[in-house]
């Protein structure tokens, strides 16, 4: 059977491929830099930024920002989406679940709160969207939900010395501590600084998984 040779693209259709490419990669960095502004208007503490702050910040026009997005609630949604993406490698424990107590709990609070700096401006905005956002609540319960699990693996050894009603009180009471929620709590309500929460998380933790 003879092979029927493929025609070769005309300049003409070369031109319009790279026109309708550059005007994609031109709009994929407009959305990137609208969820950009979004969270960077999250660390002023501007937890529900409307569409033309976000416009002015991101140096793109208001009627691009709604055609990015329908409203103000999935712009909110999408920037949350993407910093999760971007902060995820944060969250990663070095030695997971390996080693001394003592080394494991240095190991799990560090990275507990390296991600809470990282992490607090968006966490604020996403407790707040939470009241009114179905996806925003499930989204928000899935991360405490995996920073649960986190909690638990890094002090499997221990919590598995206890009789179940006290460690059911003990993981309970280590999570809660160390949620996003609660580390704020210490940092920008209470205003301790970094070393300070650390050293009585440190304390606290030791307490609650060692003197049984």
């Amino acid at each position: 059977m003879t092979r029927q040779a493929i025609p070769e693209q005309t300049d003409a259709e070369t031109a319009i491929d790279t026109e309708i490419d550059g005007r994609t990669a031109r709009k994929d960095r407009n959305r990137v830099a609208v969820l950009d502004a979004v969270l960077s208007l999250f660390t002023e503490d501007n937890l529900i930024p409307s569409p033309d702050e976000v416009a002015q910040r991101s140096g793109v026009s208001l009627r691009s920002v709604y055609r990015y997005f329908a409203d103000t609630e999935a712009l909110v949604r999408a920037a949350i989406d993407r910093h999760i993406e971007r902060i995820q490698p944060l969250a990663i424990i070095n030695e997971f679940g390996v080693g001394r107590f003592e080394q494991r709990l240095s190991n799990f609070l560090d990275a507990r709160l390296r991600l809470y700096e990282a992490v607090a401006p968006t966490a604020r905005a996403s407790r707040l969207r939470a009241a009114t956002s179905e996806v925003i609540r499930d989204q928000l319960e899935a991360s405490r939900v995996q920073l649960r699990n986190q909690t638990v693996e890094q002090f499997a050894h221990e919590l598995d010395q206890l009789a179940p009603k006290v460690r059911r009180a003990a993981v309970a009471a280590v999570d809660t501590l160390t949620q996003m929620e609660c580390i704020d709590l210490y940092r920008s309500n209470r205003q301790f600084s970094g070393a300070a929460t650390r050293e009585m998380l440190a304390i606290t933790i030791t307490q609650l998984l060692t003197n049984y």
